[in-house]
C-alpha cells in the first residue's frame, strides 16, 4: 500500500470532523454553512472559522484540567475575532511580542491573566508590560532576567517572573517545532536553573513566582511530557529544600491535532499527566496550548485554475491559494486534508495527484501524491485545519494580496477581514525623488 492509500480519504477526513458535513444539494457544509456559498459571495482564496469550533475546544480543555489556569497561545491565530471568541469562553492569553499584548488586550482578555513568552524581549516590552499589570513574565535567559529586574527596580514595582527551564527532553516532533532540546535557543539549562533562581529570588525588582517549561508542538506521545514534567517535579523539591519558595508551574502546550486522523492523546490524558507528575507539590498549574485549539477551527477555500496531465506523472492540479497563504507544507513539510466542496465530485474515483500554487518557488505545493476525485477546473476545495498557523504567516510574495477571512458561528457567515485590494500592496510605500 502506498502512503497515498494510506491516508483518508476525503469522506473519512470529513467523518472525523463534527464541523464538517456533506449535504446532498448544498455540498461541503462547515458548522451549516455550505462553503459554496461562501467562495460565490467572498470569493477564493478565503479562510474559514468556526466560532462554535472554537468554543467547543475551549471548553473541552476547561473540563479537562479543572483548577488549572488555561492561556491561548495567540501565536497560534491572532485575529482579533478569534480572539474574542476565546475570551469570551473564559480563556487567558499566553504572548510572544508587544503587538500580541495590545491584540490580547484590544480583544478584552485580562491583563492579569496574561502570560508573556519569548526569547527577544526588549526593554519597551518590559516597560509596557509592567505599566498594564501583565500576570506574568516567563523569562528565557540570565540576560533578559537582568533586564526584567532593572526594569521592576527602578519603577518600583516587584515583576512577577517564571523562570523558563529547557529540561533537554527531545518531544519527537518536527525539528523546527522542537522546543526543548540542549541546543534550542529557548529557556534555560537544567543545571544553571539553581544559581540563577536563587539569584532571582533575591533582587527587588523581581516576584519569583516559579518555574516554566514548553518542549515543543505537535506531541503525539505523552511520554516526553512524563520526562519533562518528572525533571521540573524533582527540581521544585530540590529547590525548596534550598528554602526556595515555588509557587506555579506553567506546563506550556504543544498537544498534538490529528491533521490525518492519526491516534492522538485526548486533553484528559494530558491533564492526569501534569496532575500525577506535580501531585502533592501545592503549585499552581496553568497551561499554554494554540494549535490544539485553533487548528480543527479553520479551513481554506480555494478554486483550481487548472490541471496539468500531459507529461506529468500523476495530475498536478493548480489551485489559487499558494505559499504565501498557507507556508506550512512547504516549511515543515506538514500535511492538511484536502476534500472537495462539491457533493457529485466527492464520489468519483480516487486517483493519485498532486496540488501546487502559483507562487514562483519550486515548494509550492499544498499537497502531494493524495487520492483525491477527479477535480476539474474550477472545482472548490477545502484545506482543512489550518485555523492554526495558517493566516498568521502567510504574506504578500509574488505581490499576492491577503486572502479574505470569514468566521461562521450560529449558521451565518461574516466576513471579518476583506481581501486586500492591489493598491493595497504598495499603499504605504514611497518612493524618494531619485537624483533631484
Amino acid at each position: 500500500m502506498t502512503q497515498s492509500e494510506a491516508d483518508p480519504d476525503a469522506a473519512a477526513l470529513i467523518a472525523a470532523r463534527p464541523a464538517l458535513r456533506m449535504h446532498a444539494r448544498d455540498g461541503l457544509l462547515f458548522e451549516d454553512v455550505p462553503l459554496a456559498a461562501i467562495a460565490a459571495t467572498y470569493g477564493t482564496p478565503t479562510w474559514v472559522y468556526g466560532a462554535g469550533t472554537l468554543r467547543a475546544r475551549a471548553r473541552r480543555l476547561l473540563q479537562a484540567f479543572p483548577g488549572m489556569s488555561v492561556h491561548y497561545a495567540v501565536k497560534a491565530n491572532d485575529h482579533l475575532a478569534v480572539l474574542a471568541v476565546l475570551r469570551g469562553e473564559g480563556l487567558g492569553a499566553d504572548i510572544v511580542s508587544l503587538g500580541e499584548m495590545m491584540r490580547a488586550e484590544k480583544a478584552g482578555f485580562a491583563a492579569a491573566r496574561t502570560v508573556f513568552s519569548g526569547v527577544g524581549k526588549t526593554h519597551r516590552d518590559i516597560e509596557r508590560a509592567l505599566s498594564r499589570g501583565l500576570g506574568q513574565i516567563n523569562v528565557e535567559s540570565a540576560e533578559e532576567l537582568r533586564l526584567v529586574a532593572s526594569v521592576g527596580h527602578a519603577e518600583g514595582v516587584p515583576i512577577p517572573v517564571a523562570l523558563r527551564v529547557n529540561p533537554d527532553v527531545d518531544a519527537g516532533t518536527h525539528d523546527k517545532i522542537s522546543t526543548g532540546r540542549k541546543g534550542d535557543k529557548f529557556g534555560i539549562p537544567l543545571h544553571a536553573i539553581f544559581s540563577l533562581y536563587e539569584h532571582a529570588a533575591g533582587l527587588p525588582g523581581i516576584d519569583l513566582r516559579g518555574l516554566a517549561v514548553h518542549i515543543g508542538s505537535q506531541i503525539f506521545d505523552l511520554a516526553p511530557y512524563r520526562a519533562a514534567y518528572g525533571k521540573l517535579a524533582a527540581l521544585v523539591g530540590d529547590l525548596r529544600a534550598r528554602g526556595l519558595a515555588v509557587h506555579a508551574m506553567d506546563c506550556g502546550g504543544g498537544l498534538a491535532v490529528p491533521y490525518r486522523n492519526e491516534p492522538a492523546p485526548l486533553p484528559q490524558a494530558w491533564a492526569a499527566t501534569i496532575t500525577r507528575a506535580f501531585a502533592g507539590l501545592d503549585l499552581g498549574l496553568s497551561i499554554e496550548p494554540g494549535r490544539w485549539i485553533a487548528a480543527p477551527a479553520g479551513l481554506l477555500l480555494t478554486r483550481i485554475i487548472r490541471t496539468r496531465r500531459h507529461g506529468m506523472g500523476r495530475p498536478l492540479h493548480i489551485v489559487d491559494a499558494a505559499m504565501n497563504d498557507l507556508a506550512r507544507p512547504a516549511m515543515y513539510g506538514a500535511w492538511h486534508g484536502v476534500v472537495p466542496v462539491s457533493p457529485i465530485v466527492l464520489h468519483g474515483a480516487p486517483e493519485a495527484a498532486d496540488m501546487a500554487g502559483p507562487v514562483c518557488e519550486s515548494s509550492d505545493f499544498l499537497a502531494r501524491n493524495r487520492m483525491l476525485p477527479p477535480l476539474e477546473d474550477d472545482s472548490l476545495v477545502a484545506i482543512l485545519d489550518v485555523g492554526a498557523y495558517g493566516a498568521v504567516m502567510s504574506s504578500s510574495y509574488n505581490a499576492r494580496p491577503a486572502a479574505a477571512q470569514v468566521m461562521v458561528d450560529g449558521g451565518s457567515a461574516d466576513l471579518i477581514r476583506p481581501r486586500q485590494s492591489m493598491e493595497d500592496l504598495w499603499h504605504r510605500e514611497l518612493v524618494p525623488c531619485v537624483g533631484k
